[in-house]
C-alpha cells in the first residue's frame, strides 16, 4: 500500500494521536522512556507553549492502509536564524517504522513545506528551544535513556546517511559513579575558589522562596552560559515564566544547589532530579489513573540514580573550578540518599570545559548523539 501523509491539526485528539505514535512505537522496549503525554501536547499546542511567538511549526504523519507508520514536525526558529543569518528549517518529534517509502515520504512533505517558507537547509532532530529534547541517538541503543533525552531505534541514523544527511553538531553523555565521599582533589579545589571569589553555596527548602529569590535570575543565567552553544535559542520572558512555573514545583530542592557572590548574585547553578525513567515507563507517558504513584515514589523514595539535568555558570566564571562548589555540595546530598550512579545528560562532545568537570569521577561514556543537517535540494 501506498503511503498516505496527512497535515496534523493543533486539536488536541489529533495532537495526542501524534504523540501517543511515538510511544507506541517503542512498545516492549526495555530502553525507551517516554515523555509525559500532556506535556507533549502542550508543548506542540500553540496556545500552550510561548515558544510559537517566534517559532513557526507544521507536523505531519504518515498512514499506510489507515494505520500510522512515522511522523515528523517542522519548526522555523525565526531568532535562531536571525542571529545566526542561516535559513534553517528544524526537524523534531520524528519517529517512524523502518521503511524507505515512509521515511522519504514525511521528508518530503517537510521539506516542500520548508522551501515554501523560503529555507534552503534542514536540520535536527532539534526542538523549539534547548528546553526540548535534541540529537538522534547514534550509539548506546541498549543503554536506558534518561527524560531529558531523545530514544530511537539503531535504523534511524542509517535513513539520515540514505536521505545524504551529514553530522552537523555531537553530543555525548557519561555514566558516573557516586563516589563514596568527595574527592580530596575536588575539595581542595572547592575549598580554593570559596575563597578567593568569595562566593557560598546556597539551599533551600522552600520552593516559592527560590522562584522569588532566583527564579527569573536562575534562566537569565542559562541564557548566559549557554548563548554561544549550539543552536541555542534565547528564552523569551514568556518561556522563562512558563519553565518556572512548570519545572520549579516539582525539583527535590536537596537536590539543587545554588552559588552566590559576596553581594548574592547569582554565579552559577546545579539542578539534578532523582532519575524517573523507569517511572515514565511504568506509566506510559499518562499521569492517571496511577501514573502520578510511579513519579512520586521515584522522586521521595529510594532511587539508585540521580540525574544532572542543568548546570550553568555565569562566563566570567566558567574554566575556574567554580564547579567544584556545585559538587562539593551535591555528593553528600547524593551519598545520603542512597544515589550510586549519575547521568550527565547531552553536552556537546567538542566542549571540552564541561567534560573535564567528570574527571575526578569514575566515569563512562555510554551514549552519543548527532544534529544531522542537507540542503533543500531544488527539485523535491
Amino acid at each position: 500500500m501506498s503511503v498516505e501523509i496527512r497535515e496534523i491539526d493543533s486539536t488536541r485528539s489529533q495532537l495526542k494521536e501524534y504523540v501517543k505514535f511515538g510511544i507506541d512505537l517503542y512498545k516492549g522496549n526495555d530502553f525507551f522512556v517516554p515523555p509525559l503525554i500532556y506535556d507533549e501536547i502542550d508543548t506542540l499546542s500553540p496556545d500552550k507553549n510561548p515558544a510559537f511567538e517566534y517559532c513557526t511549526a507544521k507536523s505531519w504523519m504518515a498512514y499506510r492502509d489507515g494505520k500510522p507508520v512515522g511522523r515528523i514536525t517542522g519548526i522555523v526558529n525565526s531568532i535562531v536564524n536571525d542571529r545566526t543569518g542561516s535559513h534553517d528549517l528544524r526537524f523534531g518529534f520524528m519517529d517512524f517504522i523502518d521503511d524507505d517509502e515512509v521515511v522519504d515520504a514525511l521528508f518530503n512533505e517537510l521539506m516542500r513545506w520548508g522551501k515554501s517558507q523560503g529555507l534552503n537547509s534542514i536540520v535536527g532532530p532539534m526542538g523549539f528551544s534547548d528546553m526540548d529534547h535534541e540529537g538522534m541517538l547514534t550509539y548506546g541503543f541498549d543503554e536506558l535513556g534518561t527524560m531529558a533525552t531523545i530514544y530511537n531505534y539503531p535504523y534511524y541514523p542509517r535513513h539520515m546517511e540514505r536521505l545524504g544527511f551529514r553530522s552537523d553538531a555531537e553530543w555525548v553523555e557519561y555514566r558516573m559513579t557516586v563516589p563514596d565521599r568527595i574527592p580530596d582533589q575536588l575539595q581542595r579545589v572547592g575549598d580554593i575558589v570559596r575563597r578567593k571569589y568569595r562566593l557560598r553555596t546556597i539551599k533551600f527548602t522552600s520552593s516559592k522562596k527560590l522562584k522569588e529569590q532566583y527564579g527569573q535570575a536562575l534562566f537569565e543565567l542559562i541564557n548566559e552560559a549557554y548563548d554561544s552553544l549550539y543552536g541555542y535559542s534565547p528564552l523569551t520572558k514568556r518561556q522563562i515564566d512558563y519553565y518556572i512555573s512548570i519545572y520549579l514545583p516539582i525539583l527535590r530542592l536537596e537536590n539543587v544547589c545554588v552559588i552566590v557572590d559576596a553581594d548574592d548574585k547569582l554565579v552559577g547553578v546545579g539542578i539534578s532530579i532523582p532519575s524517573l525513567s523507569r517511572a515514565l515507563q511504568k506509566s506510559r507517558g499518562r499521569l492517571f489513573p496511577f501514573g502520578w504513584t510511579h513519579l512520586l515514589k521515584a522522586l521521595y523514595r529510594p532511587n539508585d540514580t540521580v540525574d544532572l539535568l542543568l548546570v550553568a555558570v555565569k562566563p566570567e566564571y566558567q574554566s575556574k573550578g567554580v564547579n567544584a562548589l556545585l559538587f562539593t555540595d551535591l555528593i553528600p546530598v547524593y551519598i545520603k540518599n542512597g544515589y550510586r550512579w549519575a547521568e550527565s545528560n547531552p553536552e556537546l562532545a567538542e566542549n571540552e570545559n564541561v567534560q573535564q568537570q567528570w574527571k575526578f569521577f569514575e566515569r563512562r561514556q555510554h551514549r552519543r548523539r548527532t544534529a544531522f543537517r542537507k540542503d533543500i535540494p531544488d527539485k523535491l
